[in-house]
């Protein structure tokens, strides 16, 4: 399902403003899964944005704001990753691309009940196929809780340590399809909802320990939900390349 709607944003003609410019009408875009569209993407206003509901279950839905801004709920669901970004082609690496970084801030509010939730700079590469996550904030459960998962160190930036952490992941959905593949994560011991990230300091850190990193696919800020139910709005996101 696709709703698409206006509001307006800005002081207009508003008698306690004391500004006579013109209300500006924003168009927000929601996309909601069901069992016959488990999956939404494209890109609008220069991000990519993808949704996408595991099997289709439950209520989850994405709401597209202005710029790279949005907003999300789920429930009932199975997994559930809401994000947005940037999209690439397979064939650079990210030292060929730029140095990220990015600047947010979220109304963050999983629920506790049950399953897990994660905040996380997200994405993918090639050659090798990579799955990764920079988590500022979760819930309940985290990869080094998992038995199997590596511990491959720790380092400090943006204000806080990182443990980071690398888990095989075998026969599982992929931007290929079914795949055995590997998940890297740097997970914030103070976490947060806002603040600024040095995207590009985690991807240096990982090759330095041998992760290495292949072509990429996206670099995003995600929402994702794991049998659990919650919601949040980006009020503030950016996401740089220099």
């Amino acid at each position: 399902m696709v709703l698409v709607s206006a509001i307006t944003a800005g002081c207009g003609s508003n008698a306690n403003s004391g500004s006579n410019e013109p209300e500006k009408a924003v168009t927000t875009v929601t996309y909601c899964s069901d069992p016959d569209n488990e999956q939404h993407k494209g890109i609008r206003d220069g991000y990519s944005f993808e949704l996408w509901n595991q099997y289709g279950k439950g209520d989850a839905c994405m709401t597209l704001g202005e710029g790279a801004l949005f907003k999300g709920h789920w429930s009932g669901i199975e997994n559930y990753l809401a994000r947005r970004g940037y999209s690439y082609d397979n064939t650079k690496h990210h030292n060929e691309i730029g140095r990220f970084s990015s600047k947010y801030n979220c109304i963050y509010e999983p629920g506790t009940e049950s399953g897990n939730s994660y905040l996380s700079i997200y994405g993918w590469t090639v050659d090798p196929l990579i799955e990764f996550y920079i988590v500022e904030d979760w819930r309940r459960w985290i990869p080094s809780m998992a038995e199997g998962t590596e511990n491959m160190g720790s380092f400090e930036v943006d204000g806080s340590i990182y443990d980071v952490y690398v888990s095989l992941r075998e026969n599982q959905p992929s931007i290929q399809g079914q795949q055995t593949f590997k998940q890297y994560f740097s997970i914030r011991r103070d976490v947060r909802n806002k603040g600024n990230i040095d995207i590009s300091a985690h991807f240096d850190f990982w090759e330095s320990l041998g992760m290495d990193l292949g072509k990429f696919y996206e670099v995003t800020f995600v929402v994702e939900g794991y049998r659990s139910n919650g919601k949040f709005e980006f009020t503030e996101l950016e996401i740089n390349v220099e």
